[in-house]
């Protein structure tokens, strides 16, 4: 049955009961009242970022300039330090102006992340550590710290989340790996009710990216498809482009559905528990040959978010169409995985790689970020 048109396809998403979140953070975005619209107008309801989007944000404005002279007269000079105050600051402001949706909607909306150092992807300890602290330094209740679902990021998925710590996790790419990052948050509410802590305000979500997914297949695919000796075989391969990431979105959403409606969640739904959403992150369309639009209209499902960057927004507000896609048919996704590994392109491979390719990608720009802090410090220290 088809929802009541709003006259905003963003309005009608959540019509749907999927939640719109802003993929971007800066202080423009929060002085010139871009958030503040982007709330008011289309339910905006959240807001991510990652290491990439705040590098860009600080290195290519003076937007920040007064506040890194005023670290610098308070004597904080280390360029991780400079930058971790300043994104708190941004996140502190944004978790402010969402506060009102978090109370709207019990909890369950009106986050804003800050990510863990990529650099301690493979670190759990280091991870928990950090964690620790930017949940107590943002000292908002609708904060999500960001930790990447590699196999030491697990663990600390479940400690953070039994010490009452709410957790985005991100960089999940495989299905395999989504079902151990719900064990991981159950498993640490349990911990947690059985020492006696409250679990009704505990949030989480499973950033799932989807994009990337298409990227990679699709290029392994174009190299099968200059290999194939035979036309038909050529135009099953060519058939196959696009359909990858959609499709693994699609059985993360099955196991998220029969997860979260089993009996080792409902238990602890009956003490309070929030299911730990899925989030559909990386839904912007890197391929120009695919529509815009492609990662929202394809993903929307009840009980999900969608991250989206300030263009799709733009791009969905304007010419999208809300029909609900999932949970779709499982059955057609999982034939889609085999009809992709006869053609030579295996989704465990591509996602293993993709996860390493994100890891590594989000600790350059990190890297590049600091560099780029400390620039800036230097430049300041030079002028006085």
């Amino acid at each position: 049955m088809e929802k009541m048109k709003t006259g905003n396809p963003l309005l009608d998403l959540k019509k749907a009961g999927q939640s719109v979140w802003l993929d971007y953070l800066s202080r423009h975005v929060l002085k010139a009242g871009v958030l503040k619209r982007l709330i008011e107008n289309d339910g905006v309801s959240g807001v991510t970022s990652n290491p990439t989007i705040f590098e860009k944000a600080i290195s290519g404005s003076d937007d920040y300039d007064p506040p890194i002279e005023r670290l610098l007269k308070n004597k904080i000079s280390d360029p991780k330090e400079i930058f971790l105050s300043l994104a708190v600051e941004d996140v502190k402001e944004a978790a402010g102006m969402l506060d009102p949706v978090y109370e709207a909607t019990g909890g369950l909306d009106g986050y804003v992340s800050i990510e863990v150092s990529p650099d301690l992807a493979y670190d759990t300890g280091a991870t928990i550590k950090e964690a620790r602290r930017l949940f107590s330094w943002a000292g908002k209740r609708n904060i999500f710290v960001k930790v990447p679902a590699t196999k030491q990021g697990l663990p600390a998925i479940e400690e953070l989340i039994g010490e009452g710590i709410n957790v985005n996790v991100t960089l999940l790419f495989s299905v395999s790996r989504y079902k151990e990052v719900i064990d991981a948050y159950i498993s640490g509410l349990e911990k947690r009710l059985q020492a006696g802590k409250p679990i009704d305000r505990v949030a989480s979500v499973a950033s799932f990216f989807v994009s990337r997914v298409d990227t990679l297949a699709d290029k392994l695919l174009t190299g099968r498809y200059k290999e194939a000796p035979a036309a038909r075989m050529k135009e099953k391969i060519e058939s196959l482009s696009g359909k990858a990431a959609v499709a693994n979105a699609a059985l993360a959403y099955d196991v998220y559905k029969n997860a979260f409606s089993g009996g080792r969640f409902l238990k602890l739904k009956e003490k309070g528990a929030l299911i730990q959403r899925i989030l559909w992150a990386s839904t912007s369309t890197k391929n120009p040959a695919y529509s815009d639009v492609k990662y929202v209209e394809e993903l929307i499902a009840p009980d999900s978010v969608n991250t989206m960057p300030e263009e799709t927004i733009e791009a969905f507000r304007d010419h999208g169409k809300v029909r609900t896609a999932l949970p779709g048919d499982p059955a057609g996704a999982r034939q889609t995985m085999m009809d992709l590994k006869s053609a030579g392109v295996d989704i465990d491979s591509v996602t293993s790689q993709l996860e390493a390719e994100g890891v590594e990608k989000f600790s350059e720009s990190f890297q590049a970020l600091l560099h780029a802090m400390a620039e800036k410090r230097d430049a300041m220290l030079a002028r006085k």
